[in-house]
């Protein structure tokens, strides 16, 4: 993609130690989310590298998804730790933060409504957040209790080497998906989809669930239809397609639990088939318009 230079928005604390095992900022019941929820549904390490976002619906038992002021709009480097980011992902991480921010702000704008942008931190093995001890194993994901997104850049290595979902417009996507949670979030969706799943069956939680990641999917491809260059022409070139498709094929609940585990469970899908996947984004990208990423929830 043709993106200019990020900057607002941004945290960069890779190379430093993550802080303690404390939860912070009313994230309570947090780590019972980034711990043991994971183990529970899925049992598979393997699975959860891969899982885009997991803990965004599931981490809303300790902060409720409540909006939560985001800091200063500044850019901060490593203050304790030199830096382990490497010039492309540095250029990609804050060239999306800061692209999603202005899309989601033109479209909440024409709506009559106001917008606020989260946060995306770059982090190195660990990570405290107000929804608990974020880890790199858990791949990235959006904490609804301090509206931040939290990604260890190995995570895009995973991606392309070792799932085949090479190109920077994966790794737009990646970030992208993430921020379709923060919409959630500011929509109210994130805190209907928890409420419901209090009164479900774990299958019928893990479907409802699917239903959140398959429309941040697809808010991801509303994102990239109305992305611009820094010379305000479109900024998706050619291939750029291609690359999403491979990665939302590659996380495909069926692709990822053949892969792991040899047979397919669909009561345990919890992001939808590779089929959904690249549906709900394609859905996006064809239409730009987040109203046909409606949530039937």
């Amino acid at each position: 993609m043709r993106l200019g230079d990020g900057g607002d928005n941004f945290d960069d604390r890779t190379g430093q130690s993550g802080g303690g095992f404390g939860l912070g900022g009313g994230g309570g019941n947090a780590l019972g989310c980034l711990l043991p929820l994971v183990a529970s549904r899925f049992g598979i390490v393997g699975v959860v590298i891969l899982l885009l976002g997991y803990c965004a619906l599931t981490q809303l038992g300790g902060g409720g998804g409540g909006l939560i002021p985001s800091g200063p709009s500044t850019t901060q480097s490593a203050p304790n730790g030199q830096s382990t980011l490497t010039p492309d992902q540095r250029h990609i991480l804050s060239s999306a933060v800061a692209s999603t921010n202005q899309v989601w702000g033109q479209l909440f704008q024409r709506a009559g409504e106001r917008y606020t942008p989260p946060r995306l931190v770059a982090y190195t093995s660990r990570e405290q957040t107000a929804c608990g001890m974020g880890q790199a194993a858990m791949g990235p994901f959006y904490c609804p209790n301090d509206q931040r997104i939290y990604i260890d850049p190995e995570f895009f290595t995973e991606l392309s080497q070792r799932f085949g979902a090479p190109g920077d417009f994966a790794q737009y996507y990646v970030v992208a998906h993430e921020v379709g949670h923060h919409i959630q979030n500011l929509e109210g969706t994130l805190d209907q989809a928890h409420n419901s799943q209090a009164r479900m069956s774990e299958a019928q939680g893990n479907a409802e669930q699917v239903k959140v990641e398959l429309q941040a999917d697809c808010y991801a491809g509303v994102w990239a239809a109305n992305a611009k260059d820094p010379q305000g022409q479109r900024a998706i070139e050619p291939g750029d397609v291609e690359e999403g498709m491979r990665a939302a094929e590659a996380i495909g609940d069926d692709t990822l639990q053949k892969q792991t585990q040899g047979v397919v469970v669909p009561e345990s899908f919890t992001h939808g088939t590779s089929a959904q996947r690249m549906n709900a984004l394609r859905t996006g990208l064809q239409s730009g318009d987040p109203a046909a990423c409606k949530f039937n929830g």
